[in-house]
């Protein structure tokens, strides 16, 4: 290493723990501000008392952590479906043939029809809607029909994650597939897609951060987890402690996730650089 390169090297080495220290400092300085002012302002013996009350947040995080087993569960059967339907509806809008038009027309209304609508509306319109047809049990399940409107909603963002890595790959790696005698379908099975999907790993780990609590939404159609637990606890408690402790159970899950996208964005930025 040059002298210069070894400068260079402790001058950066240099600038970014001063950054650190700043970044330490003003943050201390913030948090030590809020828990000086917020404890002085008027209100604040109530807001305490109706939403950071120990005693309670004791006695109801136990049934709180069992009623988010529900949410794991949901999450977990909606995912795959999510994967499946994503990677299909973004290979249909990736088809050229005009023969394959219409597929690929139906992917386009698909993915315009779910993203425009919001999820809360989707879940009420399948979550009540199907139902209301009469079905026999199990088919009139709120849990069936609150995850198929979760499925629905995502993999139209999915797919839009995985298109976007499909037509990142160099028009020159198909090519080289037709150059070895691949057909398309082998193109895009052996060059194509194991590099989108790659490419695409930070954006939908953050799709899966949302999608743990959106499940939280089909509280509004019957399924009790930890959202309408928490409400079912409100009102015999007169207390809303309990919405804070499911809050702070979203935060133990979501947090990491989140933290582990931002790692795998920033090793492919690095990676790419």
């Amino acid at each position: 290493m040059t002298n210069r390169s070894a400068a260079r090297v402790a001058y950066d080495k240099k600038q970014k723990t001063k950054g650190l220290l700043i970044a330490t400092v003003s943050t201390g300085l913030v948090f030590a501000a809020l828990v000086v002012l917020i404890p002085k302002a008027p209100g604040w013996d109530k807001v305490r008392s109706s939403f950071f009350d120990g005693d309670i947040l004791l006695s109801t995080f136990p049934s709180l952590l069992n009623a988010f087993l529900l949410d794991i569960a949901i999450f977990l059967w909606s995912l795959p479906a999510i994967a499946i339907l994503g990677l299909l509806i973004a290979l249909s809008r990736d088809q050229k043939s005009p023969a394959m038009f219409p597929l690929r027309l139906l992917g386009i209304v698909y993915t315009d029809i779910f993203r425009g609508v919001p999820v809360i509306l989707t879940v009420f319109l399948i979550g009540f809607g199907i139902p209301g047809l009469g079905l026999s049990r199990p088919w009139n399940s709120p849990y069936i029909w609150g995850s198929l409107a979760l499925v629905l909603t995502y993999s139209a963002y999915v797919s839009e994650i995985i298109r976007s890595g499909i037509e990142s790959v160099h028009e020159s790696q198909r090519s080289a597939g037709k150059s070895l005698g691949l057909s398309n379908r082998d193109t895009m099975r052996y060059i194509v897609l194991p590099q989108a999907l790659r490419r695409v790993v930070p954006a939908n780990m953050n799709m899966l951060v949302a999608l743990q609590k959106d499940v939280a939404l089909l509280s509004f159609i019957g399924p009790v987890e930890i959202l309408r637990q928490a409400g079912v606890h409100k009102s015999l408690l007169a207390n809303f402690t309990p919405y804070v402790g499911a809050a702070l159970i979203f935060l133990m899950v979501t947090v990491p996730a989140t933290r582990y996208a931002d790692y795998l964005l920033a090793k492919q930025h690095r990676e790419r650089s």
